[in-house]
């Protein structure tokens, strides 16, 4: 507007834009204009105004600028900041009225998806799918965890039930989990009957030294397969493959001949006359540390896998950088990938002290005596020797189901060791379940 009245001033002006001020000291000058001085003073506060509103909008603008990059400078402030209850319950509030006014309900996409196009019904066909599967998968997970929690928890807490009451309350139909009288005689007859200190060093001294050999030879080899290239690898990687598949009695009694006669290459025949078959390592933890050093201990074949699949998925540039900084490959192995690979390292240790603990086949087939007893040998026959017991050294008497509180007993004991091993490691042992095995095939 005001250029608009500076024009109806000085018409042979040609300038497309003039200032106030200007506008001003045109007026106050004398000039050959024949307009009236009443004319000449409303154009002037006309254009005064104009100037003044224009003044103003840019003022506006600046101040809807300014706001604009405070606002963006403290989106990182705002998502730090903690709301108060009253804010919550707006944004809460506000939330509900957006998703009131733009939901769209399941009924209202199947009344109306024939009128929809194409892209809509694609879209909404989308919408639908994610609505659908955010309510069943919850209810096929609760299936799965409560079949499982079933499975695996109903014959712990039976366990532990019939563990603490007295065998006359197994015939008592009223009793379901809660015993009436609590007794702990039980734990300390199976204890008693076991010898259970003894028969607990017995397999640790066993079942532990065995799992370490295991972790460090099966480390190393899946480390050879993972990193190196040489002739043979896939046909040696086949028969770790086979170590899986293939069921372990159909090597034992091969294997029962090689440590009942122990001979390497003839040598010990040749050198010892007492000795001329060979060593007998038979009813030796020996022959079970031979086999976990030789990387053909119990579940040894998948042990090797998961450590090759874990290694295959390190980053090769870190292997890059140690031989560049003088390592060899032992060196690399020891101080780069061991230090990388602890979840992996835990976790194939918590699972070979688990299988060799509960194994009683293998340590049957060489350990025998009482020094050799492990607690997954005692617990086959636990009724035997609660019942030799508690008859003073006799011959047992009676039948399975008549021990039923002291074999429950003696179940407790065996697995209470495990149990403490895994709640105290069961995070790094997750977390190494997640890493081992996953990339790299």
């Amino acid at each position: 507007m005001a250029d608009k009245n500076l024009k109806k001033i000085d018409p042979a002006d040609e300038t497309p834009e003039v200032s106030a001020a200007d506008s001003v000291k045109a007026v106050n000058e004398p000039s050959g204009q024949s307009e009236k001085p009443e004319e000449v003073q409303t154009s002037t506060a006309e254009s005064l105004a104009g100037a003044e509103q224009a003044a103003q909008t840019e003022t506006h603008a600046a101040d809807a600028l300014k706001d604009i990059v405070v606002k963006v400078s403290d989106d990182d402030a705002r998502q730090e900041k903690k709301y108060t209850k009253k804010e919550l319950k707006q944004l809460e509030k506000q939330r509900k009225a957006l998703h009131k006014q733009y939901h769209i309900s399941n009924w209202e996409i199947i009344r109306n998806y024939k009128k929809y196009s194409d892209s809509e019904k694609k879209h909404y066909r989308y919408i639908f799918g994610r609505r659908v599967a955010d309510k069943v998968w919850p209810v096929f997970r609760f299936l799965i965890v409560f079949g499982l929690s079933f499975v695996i928890l109903y014959p712990i807490i039976y366990m532990v039930s019939c563990a603490f009451r007295p065998q006359e309350e197994m015939y008592d139909p009223s009793v379901m989990w809660i015993p009436k009288t609590f007794t702990v005689d039980n734990i300390i007859d199976t204890w008693n009957a076991l010898k259970y200190p003894e028969i607990l060093w017995n397999t640790i001294s066993v079942n532990i030294v065995c799992s370490l050999i295991q972790v460090v030879t099966c480390a190393i080899t899946g480390y050879g397969f993972a990193r190196f290239k040489f002739k043979g690898r896939g046909f040696l990687f086949m028969i770790v493959i086979l170590q899986i598949i293939v069921p372990i009695q159909i090597i034992l009694i091969p294997q029962f001949q090689q440590f009942r006669y122990f001979d390497v290459f003839g040598l010990i025949g040749l050198i010892s006359k007492d000795n001329p078959y060979g060593l007998n390592l038979i009813n030796n933890p020996v022959s079970l540390y031979l086999q976990a050093f030789f990387v053909n201990g119990i579940r040894a074949g998948l042990f090797v896998l998961l450590f090759r699949q874990f290694f295959r998925g390190l980053p090769k540039e870190l292997e890059d950088a140690a031989h560049l900084d003088g390592c060899g490959p032992f060196s690399t192995f020891i101080r780069i990938m061991v230090p990388n690979a602890k979840t992996s390292f835990l976790t194939v240790f918590i699972f070979s002290i688990v299988w060799y603990w509960n194994d009683s086949y293998v340590s049957g087939m060489y350990l025998s005596g009482e020094k050799a007893q492990t607690i997954s040998l005692l617990t086959n026959n636990i009724w035997r020797t609660v019942s030799q017991y508690k008859n003073g050294g006799e011959a047992p008497t009676g039948n399975p189901t008549d021990w039923i509180v002291w074999i429950q007993a003696g179940c407790m004991l065996t697995i209470l060791p495990i149990l403490i091993i895994y709640c105290f490691l069961q995070r790094q042992f997750v977390e190494g379940i997640e890493r081992s095995g996953i990339t790299g095939m």
